[in-house]
């Protein structure tokens, strides 16, 4: 299960450094690339049920369709003006917000370890938020919000899915609609290269539908809590690969950060274990 996780977190990175090397290198625009991206995820997906180890019909679901795609659409048009690190910071900072929420509301109940490991992982971001840290423009910081609160949302209901890959699948083949009619309707001019399709075909069809597929089928495993907290890993590693493929800085505040969330999860992930060793 904890290998899992982590290709399901790595993949989540992937896709904020895919998105920023295909609109930072204007390989494309930001429209295109959400709805390459979910049409690409959209094939891959459906070709896998014809596996006969998967063999099922997509389960569509219009609410989760719209959730993917307002998520995808506002997360690349974020994008075209913020950092990789800072992008999964205020993405996955409103997922822990809007998750862990709604676990409360549940009734769900914190042990004082995984509250001290939730506290500690959401400090570590906010470090990076304190005066003299990069700030993004606001439009783009409320496009990312909001991403992340469809993000929290589709996570939320995938908790409750049968079939983590008939679930997935029909939630981007109902989501290319939904993606057409964005993208006639955005007004936007439109460009892509070879490049930019590229990491929009990758990133569609590996780093969000088979990703995607992967986090489904671990959501039911997992607290909101614990899962919101999970993906707070994100921005450590996005911070990461945009100073190694970017050329995006890395500061003294950013690894300070990153050693202080990454340490606040592994407290989490701790305190899971030990509540069910004694359960």
């Amino acid at each position: 299960m904890l290998l899992k996780i982590i290709l399901a977190m790595v993949a989540f990175a992937a896709n904020s450094l895919l998105c920023r090397l295909a609109l930072k290198g204007l390989h494309m625009d930001a429209v295109s690339f959400s709805s390459v991206r979910l049409l690409s995820g959209a094939i891959a997906l459906f070709l896998l049920l014809q596996l006969p180890a998967l063999k099922k019909k997509p389960e569509f679901n219009g609410l989760n369709a719209s959730l993917l795609a307002l998520y995808v659409f506002a997360f690349s048009i974020a994008y075209v003006s913020m950092g990789a690190a800072m992008g999964a910071l205020l993405l996955f900072g409103t997922v822990q917000l809007v998750m862990t929420g709604w676990g409360f509301m549940l009734g769900e109940r914190l042990t004082p370890l995984k509250a001290v490991g939730i506290v500690a992982a959401m400090v570590g971001l906010v470090l990076l938020l304190l005066p003299g840290a990069v700030h993004p423009p606001l439009t783009a910081a409320l496009m990312m919000i909001v991403s992340g609160i469809a993000w929290g949302l589709y996570c939320i209901t995938g908790k409750r899915v049968q079939n983590a890959a008939a679930a997935t699948a029909g939630n981007f083949i109902l989501a290319v609609p939904i993606a057409l009619v964005v993208f006639l309707l955005s007004g936007m001019q439109t460009h892509m290269d070879a490049s930019g399709l590229m990491l929009a075909v990758t990133s569609g069809a590996l780093a969000s539908g088979a990703a995607y597929l992967l986090w489904y089928s671990l959501l039911p495993m997992l607290s909101p809590a614990t899962a919101s907290t999970l993906q707070l890993s994100v921005p450590c590693l996005a911070a990461l690969g945009g100073m190694v493929f970017l050329g995006e800085a890395l500061t003294a505040r950013m690894l300070i950060s990153i050693a202080v969330t990454l340490s606040g999860i592994g407290l989490v992930i701790y305190a899971d274990r030990s509540r069910n060793t004694k359960e």
